[in-house]
């Protein structure tokens, strides 16, 4: 049966492409001035041809094309992307099969710290305010330092507006299965070099629903965001002042007990629920120094997480985290082929507990690096490499005798050297081998307690070491009039690969799991075909795989291998009153995952989704007056579950059919 689905599967699909629903010539575009495209990788700014780490750019016309929860669910059908989900307001990214603290998130260029250990825990970031998204596949902390194991997320913020120029819009949303209802506000300027510009969204949903749980209690959950900048452009360089605050407000649920499924499904929020508040602050300047320049970054934010459970007045669990970000760097011109790029950056953290609850105890950590990069262009080969060293010292707090009072040094020092070979225009191979970095975070080292939103009791190991992995990525792109092809493969050993096991033993009624480590493999990869026969017809698919093993056993959190296409016809491209329109059929097959670790996980079927997506803009005699968007997705209604869902191991499966509708109305300037 299996196999038949996948025939049927691999028939629907054809081919594969990287991106899902996004406007054909803009693949195209893409992928044909790869030499234009500029991004921060991992020595820098480079051009995305010249890049031999494994690295997709996501605009945002692909970012919105999607319906999402979350920005992280918008981003999680990029080959291997996936994300570990609470319901339709909580998604942690995962890269290559590895999540949680091994990702780096970086948004407004300031490293987003949000308490990203727990299960529970996302980015709290306002998706509208995204411009467009890198990803990097692959150990990352020559650039980025501790924590950069899997890769690393760039978000992107909005582009400054002309200069001399006012720009403002509205955008709205709204998605059946949970009735999501978002709209955002934006206006922006450029007058005489400053520069400004201001957003606010808000987003709320009542409890999805599936066909085997129905509406599923303590799934709805309330967004909103306000993000501010302002700034001055000069011959100098630049210097921007970015503000921002992040309000999420999800419900909590237990799953079912004794057969049903009890709580709140509306939009009101009722007890169990959780209050996560993030502000941000970031003074991100530029200045240019002869041929190169000088980029000094220094933010500061305050996460603050609180779940309620008795009362809706009094959080039980209250963590307070605040984090000073620091990061200078020079980066030169190009000399005779050579660009080169030092600095040093890192951050100061401390956190609290506010509540009675407590399951880590409070902190204090230093962090910092200091790092060299090189890259050299020769007639077809560009080289690149370059060395890091790190040190993080965190100190615990005792409290009472529940924890200890300890300090722990992490020490660690990474490298990374690649090649991409170009022999002829339009392909280019790479090749590129690194080491990644990351200390422990305290709630591995010293977590002893439960709560709400995990359904589980956690033990800490304070003598848990730092991992340390060695990666290798093969991979190339060929672009034609025609065709693009990409693909990627690769290998990653981790030494002290830290998880949490389920040990058997139970506490208050959750099941204790305890952190350990061991030694990893992951291997896998990523394909891409896109195919462009004629002008308005576009045909692709993608496939990703990923493997984790600790020796004989299977790594926990290891994403299905996922197989997709899509084929898409654009409409009335260039017509007086509609242009640039679409109508396109979405599959997506995830296969049955049996590789997992026994005790802690368990097994997860096949599915198949099918998804069917229209969009046009919408033209007066003399402007663009509207975008409208029609996305649905789930079309069969089919009853499953992710592998990653969290909602899975107590008893709940993902959303149902969800049918969204999209607006986005410029005012001025656009």
């Amino acid at each position: 049966m299996e196999r038949r689905r996948l025939y049927a599967v691999l028939l629907t699909c054809c081919v594969a492409v990287s991106s899902w629903a996004q406007d054909t010539a803009d693949v195209f575009s893409r992928h044909l001035h790869l030499k234009e495209v500029v991004v921060t990788g991992l020595t820098g700014d480079s051009k995305l041809s010249e890049t031999p780490a494994a690295v997709s750019v996501l605009d945002a016309h692909t970012i919105r094309s999607n319906a999402a929860g979350n920005i992280i669910d918008a981003i999680a059908r990029e080959p291997g992307v996936s994300q570990i989900s609470t319901g339709g307001g909580i998604s942690k990214p995962v890269i290559r099969g590895l999540g949680y603290n091994r990702v780096v998130v970086i948004a407004d260029g300031l490293r987003q710290e949000g308490q990203q250990w727990g299960d529970e825990h996302g980015v709290e970031l306002d998706g509208n305010s995204v411009h467009s998204a890198e990803i990097i596949k692959g150990p990352a902390s020559l650039m980025y330092g501790s924590d950069a194991l899997a890769g690393v997320l760039i978000f992107h913020p909005e582009a400054n507006p002309a200069p001399g120029s006012f720009t403002a819009g509205l955008s709205s949303e709204y998605q059946s299965n949970s009735g999501l209802a978002v709209y955002s506000l934006y206006h922006g300027g450029n007058q005489g070099g400053f520069v400004w510009n201001i957003r606010f969204s808000d987003k709320y949903a009542h409890a999805y629903r599936n066909a085997a749980d129905g509406l599923v209690p303590g799934t709805q959950f309330r967004e909103r965001a306000v993000t501010g900048r302002m700034g001055l452009n000069r011959k100098w360089g630049f210097s921007r002042l970015t503000l921002g605050y992040f309000h999420l407000t999800p419900g909590m649920t237990d799953g079912y007990e004794d057969g049903v499924l009890e709580g709140p499904t509306g939009y009101g929020l009722e007890l169990p629920f959780q209050q996560v508040r993030h502000y941000k602050a970031v003074l991100d300047n530029t200045f240019i120094a002869g041929d190169g320049r000088i980029r000094a970054l220094v933010g500061y934010q305050q996460n603050r997480r609180q779940e309620f459970e008795e009362e809706a007045d009094e959080a039980e669990l209250d963590f307070k985290l605040q984090t000073v970000n620091y990061d200078v760097k020079y980066i030169s011109g190009d000399r005779n082929g050579w660009k080169l790029s030092t600095g040093v950056g890192g951050m100061f953290q401390e956190s609290g507990n506010l509540g009675e609850e407590v399951l880590i105890p409070a902190y204090r950590l230093f962090d910092a690096g200091v790092f060299a990069t090189a890259t050299k262009a020769l007639d077809k080969i560009h080289l690149s490499g370059g060395v890091r060293g790190d040190l993080r010292i965190l100190h615990s707090f005792a409290l009472e005798d529940r924890f200890q009072d300890f300090t722990r040094k992490f020490p660690g020092v990474t490298a990374s050297a690649g090649m991409v070979y170009t022999p002829f225009p339009g392909l280019n191979l790479r090749a590129n081998i690194a080491r990644g970095f990351r200390a422990p975070n305290l709630s591995e080292l010293a977590s002893n307690g439960v709560h709400e939103g995990t359904v589980r009791y956690e033990k800490g190991n304070a003598d848990l070491k730092p991992e340390f992995s060695l990666q290798g990525d093969l991979g190339g792109d060929f672009a034609s009039e025609h065709l693009t092809l990409v693909g990627a493969l690769f290998c990653n050993r981790i030494d002290n690969y830290i998880y949490a096991g389920r040990t058997g033993a139970s506490i208050d009624g959750f099941d204790v799991y305890q952190y350990t480590s061991g030694q990893a493999l992951l291997y896998g990869g990523e394909v891409s075909i896109d195919i462009h026969p004629v002008h308005r017809l576009h045909l692709g698919g993608q496939f990703s795989y990923v493997r984790g093993t600790f020796g004989k056993e299977d790594m926990p959190l290891i994403p299905a291998p996922r197989l997709g296409g899509e084929v898409k016809w654009e409409l009335f491209h260039d017509g007086k009153t509609f242009r640039d329109g679409y109508v396109s059929f979405r599959v997506d097959h995830r296969f049955a995952q049996d590789h997992f670790l026994p005790g802690t996980e368990t097994a997860t079927p096949a599915y198949t989704l099918l998804g069917i997506s229209a969009s046009t803009d919408i033209h007066s005699r003399t402007r663009r007056i509207a975008r409208v968007s029609l996305i649905a997705d789930n079309l069969t209604d089919a009853v499953y579950v992710d592998h990653l869902s969290r909602l899975k191991y107590v008893g709940i499966r993902n959303p149902g059919r969800n049918i969204t509708v999209k607006v986005e109305i410029p005012i001025l300037g656009q």
